[in-house]
Order: structure tokens, then C-alpha cells, then sequence
């Protein structure tokens, strides 16, 4: 036994002994008061939970958690994919619906499938634990433990009910039970990282999946499919068995306003964990968004840039990564960034940034920090260009303009950020990002400075910089980047041309 599995044993035996203490049972109770307390409990999913399941029912459900069971429940017949991030107890809530259904006698044989037989062993053992020692379910429900059909991959119950762990590959025959074929397949944590990388294994799972595991049912007796993963991979079963799943369910740790979506997650916790993982992390692991690595920049350059006002031009350029009108970020993966880029001897400098997941209000105050930053500095004349296209206008007219006057206001300022909006039409991002700055940087002339290395918002910068590819949601940064290092070069392109001109028009006289 490794040290990872006595870690793990030794934590579960704690927990079955917590759980005598989270179940007691009225023994005064007469039986026709019992009788009408669990008609009444039954009747009442949540309440149910909350009852049998205190060790687990540690929170009050979120709505997204009600919802899901309210499918479940109402549909015998069902196909559901819950990527629900970390944190948000998609196995939790699970094994409390499956385990209404079996003890209400709904249900009769379940599988639990994950990427290996001992990770589908350790996701039964809690179903078995319960059914085991629960004094509250032995109390109503009765004994559930049967002798000599109790082990930890496969045991089945007094009321009848048959519980079997399964690795992705195994021979599923020989899982009926009696008269009963399975009637609830659970899919959880299916995918693995490594097996991630190579599209021909995804594949074979998939197979053996809908070839070998689904036949297992009866056509004519309903049977309940739930699969529990985050999308850690563009591909994936995860991503595959959606396509085909009557429900895909998908709840990031923070919704699109960027408020947490289960209350028992506090935003000071999640700041914590935005804290201490990467972003790219982070999107996997809680946001239900993979970044895949890249390859069209290899690597960051950072350097020490002249100074600012020594450069032949400077821009600010910003993206307000179009909002809704409440202030909320546009969406999960969206970014709002600026960025002030300065240009010297066909070098691109990049001074100062800003890029995060941020509201409107906040938007605005890094406006008028860039303009603080080029005050500073001495950049005159200032140029802080905003991205706003025609899917933009109204959310820059309607929404930023009016925020920068209120802000002007309350900073009692006598003037506004001098902002253009820039009104290009833009082709696709990742062709414009790929086309206008990867020869620079494959040049080693775009270059960071080196007192934003290490700094949260150049972290954020790295990261989506490394990740841009075809298919990446994250390229917010980079994005606003290619923006200023556009104008820079159309304006430089355009007084070339003057030059040009005049030195022509010189000769001609």
C-alpha cells in the first residue's frame, strides 16, 4: 500500500466513525409517526439528503444543484454530463440522488465506472460506507448489509440493489442482477491528463464505452446515465459523451459575472485559489476551460526598455472585452486588458498592463491609471486607443463613456482620459495575433520589461501568450497587444510615406 492509499484509508475510517455520530435515531419515535416522517422526507428530495446525508449535505444546494436533481428524479429514462468545476460536489450530489432511488426502491443495479478499477472502487466506497452504518437508513430503511455479498468493488444489499465498480476497459458482462440489468451507469472521472494528449486512446474509451458498457442495459427498462468530469481537454469523453447526453451541464466555480455560484464557495476563497494555481489551471480545473499549449509563441522575451518618452511613439490600447450593461464580464473566459507599448529602433517595448477578469468599473480605473502612468513619464502626445468596433459602439457609448465622466468626477479632474476608440474592422483574432506579432517576437523584438516579470497581470499575459492557438477562448491579452503594436506600425508606415512624399516632391522642384 502506498503512502497516497494508507493517507486515504486512514481519512476514510475517520469518517465512518464520524458517521455514527451524524446519524442518530429517535427511539421514542412510535411507528406510525415514523411512517408519516418518511413518506414526508420521501416526498421531499432535499430534505431527504439533508436527513440521511448530513456528512455530506454540509451546504444548502445551490439552484443549479435543485435543478439537476429535479431532472434526475423526474426521468427514469436519462442521460446526463455534469461538468461541474471543483468544488461544487458533483460526485456529492450524485450518490445522494442514486441512493434515494435505490432506497426508495427505483432503482436496482448500478455501476460505477471511472478511469481504473481501484479509482471506481474508491468512488463506490462511499455508497457502501453508508448503506453499512448509516443508523438513520438502517433505522428506516432497514439493515442494508448482506453477508457474503459485501465487498469493497461489489456488494449488493438486503433490499435487493447491486452496486458494482468498473475500470474503463473491463469486461462489463456478468453485471445482471437477477431479473435486473443495470439501470444506473455512473461515469466519473473518466479522463486522464495522460491519456488526454493522445486522441487514438480517448477514442478507444469512447468505444468501449458505447460498444460494450451501454449494451449492458435492458432496451425496454429505463436506465439512468450520469457522467461526472470537467472538460479538461478539448477532446475528451467528457466532450464526446456530451455530444450524445440528453443534459450537458456545465457550472464553473464563478458564472459570467464573476460571482461564485455555489454561496459555500466565498470569493475570498476563491481569490485564494486564483492565488496560488496558475491561470491556466485554474481555467481547467474550475472554469471548465482547457488551454492548450501553444505553438506560435515559444517564448517571452524581457529586457530592460529605454525610457518611455525616448521612444519615437507610444500607445496605450485597451480591450473592454464587451460586457453586458450590469457590469459583469462577458463571459467565463473573457479578459479585460490595456496595455501601453512604446516603439524604438523597430523594437516594440511593453511598459506597463493590465489583464484580468474584471467588471466594468474596474475597467475604467485602469484607464485612467495608463494615463497616470504616461503623465508620469512624460509621453506626450498621450494616445490611449479603445477597442470599438460595430459589435462594440453602443456598449462603448452606452456603458465606458459614461462611467469615465463619472470617475472624472469623483477624482475631481478637469479633464478626461484622452481616448480614441478604435474602430477597425478586425479580421479573426487568432490570424491577427499570429500575423502582426509572432515575427516580432520570433525576432526578439517584442520585448516585455523585466519589472513586469513575475507580476500577476504579466503572469496572466505569459500564459495566454504561450496558449494562442486556432482553438484557444483566452487570447484577451495578446489580443490587446496586437491592437497597439497595429497602430504603431500603420502610423509608422503612414509618416514613412510622408517622408517618402515630401523627399519627392523636393527633388521635383
Amino acid at each position: 500500500m502506498t503512502a497516497a492509499d494508507k493517507k486515504f484509508w486512514a481519512e476514510w475510517e475517520t469518517f465512518r466513525d464520524n458517521m455514527y455520530k451524524a446519524t442518530p435515531v429517535d427511539l421514542n419515535e412510535t411507528p406510525l409517526e415514523k411512517r408519516k416522517r418518511i413518506a414526508k422526507l420521501e416526498a421531499n428530495p432535499e430534505q431527504w439528503f439533508k436527513f440521511y446525508l448530513p456528512n455530506f449535505y454540509t451546504s444548502e444546494a445551490a439552484p443549479f444543484h435543485i435543478a439537476a436533481t429535479k431532472r434526475v428524479l423526474a426521468n427514469p429514462e436519462w442521460y446526463e454530463v455534469r461538468s461541474w468545476a471543483r468544488e461544487l460536489s458533483k460526485s456529492g450530489r450524485t450518490m445522494m440522488e442514486v441512493l434515494y432511488l435505490v432506497l426508495t426502491g427505483k432503482k436496482k443495479n448500478i455501476l460505477m465506472v471511472s478511469s481504473t478499477y481501484d479509482a471506481a472502487v474508491r468512488l463506490l466506497l462511499p455508497y457502501k460506507t453508508i448503506l453499512e452504518l448509516n443508523d438513520r437508513i438502517i433505522n428506516d430503511y432497514g439493515v442494508q448489509q448482506t453477508i457474503g455479498s459485501w465487498e469493497a468493488g461489489e456488494f449488493k444489499t438486503k433490499g435487493g440493489a447491486a452496486f458494482r465498480a468498473l475500470g474503463a476497459g473491463q469486461s462489463p458482462r456478468g453485471t445482471r442482477n437477477d431479473a435486473f440489468r443495470p439501470d444506473v451507469i455512473l461515469i466519473d472521472d473518466i479522463d486522464t491528463d495522460e491519456e488526454c494528449r493522445n486522441k487514438e486512446r480517448i477514442k478507444i474509451k469512447i468505444k468501449w464505452i458505447e460498444e460494450a458498457l451501454i449494451p449492458t442495459r435492458s432496451i425496454s427498462n429505463p436506465l439512468m446515465i450520469i457522467v461526472c468530469g470537467n472538460i479538461i481537454a478539448k477532446y475528451c469523453c467528457v466532450t464526446e459523451l456530451a455530444n450524445k447526453a440528453d443534459k450537458h451541464d456545465v457550472i464553473n466555480i464563478i458564472d459570467k459575472f464573476g460571482n461564485s455560484t455555489w454561496a459555500k464557495n466565498t470569493p475570498e476563497m476563491i481569490a485564494r485559489i486564483r492565488k496560488t494555481v496558475s491561470s491556466n489551471a485554474f481555467q481547467k480545473e474550475y472554469m471548465n476551460n482547457p488551454i492548450i499549449e501553444g505553438g506560435t509563441f515559444k517564448e517571452i522575451t524581457y529586457g530592460k526598455p529605454p525610457k518611455i518618452n525616448r521612444c519615437d511613439m507610444v500607445v496605450a490600447y485597451s480591450d473592454p472585452s464587451t460586457s453586458d450593461k450590469n457590469g459583469g464580464v462577458k463571459s467565463a473566459a473573457s479578459h479585460k486588458s490595456i496595455v501601453i507599448v512604446g516603439f524604438k529602433n523597430y523594437q516594440y517595448f511593453v511598459y506597463w498592463l493590465r489583464v484580468d477578469q474584471i467588471n466594468n468599473s474596474g475597467f475604467v480605473d485602469w484607464l485612467f491609471e495608463a494615463e497616470d502612468y504616461l503623465d508620469r513619464h512624460d509621453v506626450d502626445p498621450k494616445k490611449i486607443y479603445i477597442e470599438n468596433n460595430s459589435l462594440q459602439d453602443p456598449f462603448y457609448t452606452q456603458v465606458i463613456q459614461p462611467l469615465i465622466k463619472t470617475r472624472t468626477k469623483e477624482r475631481k479632474r478637469n479633464d478626461r482620459p484622452p481616448i480614441t476608440p478604435d474602430r477597425r474592422k478586425k479580421p479573426d483574432k487568432f490570424f491577427r495575433i499570429d500575423g502582426t506579432l509572432e515575427p516580432i517576437n520570433r525576432e526578439g523584438n517584442l520585448i516585455f520589461s523585466e519589472e513586469l516579470k513575475n507580476s500577476p497581470h504579466m503572469t496572466r499575459m505569459e500564459e495566454q501568450m504561450l496558449a494562442v492557438n486556432e482553438t484557444s477562448k483566452t487570447m484577451d491579452g495578446p489580443d490587446a497587444l496586437e491592437g497597439a503594436v497595429w497602430k504603431i506600425q500603420k502610423r509608422s508606415t503612414k509618416e514613412d510615406s510622408d517622408y517618402a512624399s515630401e523627399q519627392r516632391a523636393d527633388r521635383h522642384h
